[in-house]
């Protein structure tokens, strides 16, 4: 760890509530604080969905990872809003299918970068490395990628629980729009986020109030607009269970407040 590493995670602050680690709370995990666990179960109250959308998303991931690989040939990933380590991520997903797929995480989060090194275990055949950076620049996301991923073959974008932390939605859409921009034909964005509801924006509400990172609540319709140009996967933008469920896949058909779809690059 570098001395700039480790500079920025002495600075994590346990006093406060943080997105990761309140995601890691509802995903059972360990990697929280007491105001992270205070927090997710006020939220819960009034939002008792929220740890259904945690593990919906992350099932998500895997049935999207696998597909691309599998389905249409992607080897290389670009994950940007990594979240502390869990079960399947994205390269563990990819490099059980095809071993020598390449992996770029990409956050800005201290929690997340103190666990990078558990994010770079992977494959021999292939390569999983991590940058920190923001997902509001995206010049230094594709000029740090491009020195593991090569972008004359298609990439895969993914963008999941993270464009909620974009609050302006021009700034949102002009980013997504620069980094599907440097892709090469092909290619694929797969993108999830809240949607808006009555109880999905009381709890909005309540984290936005507590002091920690703000978020924005889109609408599905304000969601697809991401997806512009692209031609979208069927069934096109859906609420995470609905979107290819396997015979494993908890929650299928049910309607949650947390939509997502995939779109290729022609």
């Amino acid at each position: 760890m570098t001395d700039e590493t480790a500079d920025r995670t002495d600075r994590i602050d346990t006093s406060v509530a943080h997105p990761a680690r309140v995601y890691d709370y509802w995903l059972g995990g360990k990697d929280n604080y007491a105001a992270d666990r205070e927090m997710g179960e006020q939220i819960l109250a009034v939002m008792p969905e929220l740890a259904v959308i945690a593990r919906a998303e992350r099932e998500f991931l895997a049935r999207v990872v696998r597909h691309l690989v599998t389905e249409a040939g992607v080897r290389q990933f670009l994950d940007i809003g990594t979240g502390i380590p869990t079960a399947d991520n994205t390269h563990e997903v990819a490099q059980r299918a095809a071993p020598e797929s390449r992996v770029v995480y990409v956050d800005n989060d201290p929690v997340v970068l103190a666990h990078a090194r558990a994010l770079l275990r992977g494959t021999e055949e292939g390569v999983t490395t991590y940058l920190d950076a923001d997902l509001r620049d995206p010049a230094t996301i594709l000029r740090g990628a491009a020195g593991t991923l090569d972008f004359d073959r298609p990439v895969a974008l993914m963008l999941l629980g993270v464009l909620e932390f974009v609050p302006d939605d021009e700034q949102a859409y002009a980013i997504v729009a620069d980094l599907v921009g440097a892709l090469p034909p092909g290619s694929f964005l797969t993108a999830a986020s809240s949607v808006a509801s009555p109880a999905m924006e009381r709890a909005a509400a309540i984290w936005n109030d507590s002091g920690a990172t703000p978020i924005t609540i889109r609408t599905s319709e304000q969601m697809a607009r991401f997806f512009d140009g692209l031609d979208l996967l069927e069934p096109g933008m859906v609420s995470l269970p609905r979107w290819r469920p396997e015979p494993a896949t908890q929650y299928a058909g049910q309607e949650v407040s947390q939509y997502g779809a995939v779109g290729r690059k022609p």
